[in-house]
């Protein structure tokens, strides 16, 4: 006899013995009013599939600070645990009219089976009859973000930008990506304004060997991006989207994680690739050169640089002597291709500046810039090229977007009409060549093309974050408040998105007009 069988055997028998002693007390006299002697039957409990309440008590969970009750909707079972938590060997508590509960084919005892909740668990409800519905239960740990946990020897305080210092690093996963047991690793500030203008200081950790790292390749220095004067958080990672989609070699692959220092939490993070020669980040081989066009105060001592007459050219990478043959090779080759850029012939495919650049990268990269509107791409800073010895110069990689789509207050850039890249020094002298022109309206059209892409990847990524700014916000404050160079205040982390999204559409529409005026 199987356990639907059985189970159906007792009820039948039970409700059987129930109508006998009914009978039996009725026939044994008992009060002469024939009203007092009808005995109320309890209507038998009708089963069925549904499950309609599903909580964590504190009593049976003493890690939480209160009850928690999750939402059902239809057969999805969501809710969040505010604070961090382990959600791994948590006890639910729940109602249903089945016969019993299964969780992976494992019976399960309300308020007593324990069960990991990491992933969505699936909870089946069964009849005595063989019906069955399925219940998936998604619970939200803290912001649904892995969480990194920094822990510098003794809780030193991370004060320095020069000075790494030694300490432990570990990652909790959660439902997206790897975990990473504690790990040696040494950490440092980074950053110019970012470091000393904010009190959210970004950071560059080191690992000791080659580590993957929140689901990106294997490398040993990984940036924590603060996204501080930018209040969604999204600017530099939709940049990054934009790259992803283009003609650039390589641009860095980047993850939101929450992060603790020393055991206290310290809001979300952009966690990045850093900008450097790597198999899995800027392929330059044995002979390759990365370059930055910089400011001498941004400069390091120990920085080898040289100049044209445009701008300062910072070598990232590699090290190199100053007037060594490296030195000498790449310092000639930029220089003519200036020289050559500024000639008479400038629009010569054999004497001018085709000859030493590859255009297709030099086009997306100041699309992508030029749409964005990013203040530093104009000639400031953290403008990247790359060079291999025997081939053309490139532009990219891209980096530093976080006051870009207008999230400044101290130049034009934060209008979404009017151009700025263009105005570069070398730009604007590629302008004035018709065929350069038409190739970028040409390529303008494939990333007006892909308009509606990047608006839905703001709208991921801020869902994403959904639970996160909130948290970020909580610590640090700066929802409704100006925190330098804001060009605008807003009261909420939606109306910022917001902000983005009608900041980037409309410089897309002016865009499209303002390219095609230039032919």
């Amino acid at each position: 006899m199987n356990r639907f069988t059985l189970l159906n055997s007792i009820k039948t028998m039970a409700f059987s013995m129930l109508l006998i002693n009914i009978f039996f007390i009725s026939g044994c006299g008992g009060s002469s009013d024939p009203e007092m002697n009808i005995i109320p039957i309890a209507e038998p409990v009708v089963e069925n599939t549904n499950l309609n309440q599903f909580s964590f008590l504190k009593a049976h969970n003493p890690t939480l600070s209160s009850d928690v009750y999750l939402d059902i909707t239809n057969n999805s079972v969501t809710g969040r645990i505010t604070v961090n938590i382990d959600v791994d060997n948590l006890i639910a508590t729940y109602n249903h009219n089945g016969a019993e509960v299964s969780v992976s084919e494992v019976i399960q005892s309300n308020s007593s089976s324990v069960n990991d909740f990491t992933d969505i668990v699936t909870y089946t409800v069964k009849t005595s009859d063989g019906s069955e519905d399925h219940y998936k239960v998604d619970l939200t740990k803290f912001t649904g973000l892995p969480i990194v946990y920094l822990t510098p020897d003794n809780n030193a305080v991370i004060d320095s930008k020069d000075d790494y210092f030694k300490g432990d690093v570990s990652l909790d996963g959660g439902r997206f990506t790897n975990s990473l047991q504690q790990t040696s690793m040494k950490i440092r500030g980074r950053g110019n304004s970012t470091w000393y203008t904010h009190p959210k200081k970004p950071f560059q950790m080191k690992f000791d060997d080659k580590t993957e790292f929140l689901g990106m390749p294997a490398d040993k220095k990984w940036l924590f991006l603060a996204e501080y004067s930018d209040k969604t958080m999204l600017r530099n990672k939709i940049a990054f989207e934009m790259g992803y989609i283009s003609n650039l070699d390589w641009t860095p692959q980047s993850a939101f994680a929450e992060v603790y220092i020393s055991g206290e939490y310290n809001g979300t993070y952009n966690i990045t690739q850093k900008v450097e020669e790597s198999d899995n980040r800027a392929v330059l081989g044995d002979t390759g050169y990365l370059l930055e066009i910089d400011q001498l105060e941004r400069v390091d001592d120990d920085d080898i640089y040289f100049y044209t007459d445009k701008f300062l050219i910072n070598v990232k990478e590699p090290s190199i002597d100053l007037a060594s043959s490296e030195y000498v090779y790449i310092k000639d080759l930029i220089n003519e291709f200036e020289t050559a850029l500024y000639s008479s012939q400038f629009k010569d495919l054999t004497l001018g500046y085709a000859k030493y650049i590859d255009v297709d990268s030099f086009i997306d990269w100041y699309l992508i810039s030029e749409i964005t509107k990013n203040v530093d791409s104009q000639s400031f800073s953290s403008i990247y090229l790359n060079v291999m010895p025997g081939e053309k110069i490139k532009m990219g990689p891209l980096w530093d977007f976080d006051l870009s789509f207008g999230n400044v207050d101290y130049a034009d850039s934060q209008y979404a009409a009017g151009f700025w890249i263009l105005y570069h020094p070398w730009f604007s002298r590629l302008f004035e060549d018709a065929n350069f022109v038409n190739k970028v309206n040409e390529r303008f059209k494939y990333f007006r093309s892909n308009q509606q892409y990047i608006l839905d990847k703001i709208d991921q990524q801020a869902e994403a974050l959904k639970w996160a700014q909130q948290e970020n916000d909580d610590k640090w404050q700066t929802i409704g408040y100006y925190v330098w160079p804001n060009s605008v205040v807003l009261p909420s982390y939606e109306e910022e998105v917001t902000h983005l999204k009608t900041w980037y559409t409309k410089r897309m529409n002016w865009l499209e007009s303002a390219l095609e005026s230039l032919k």
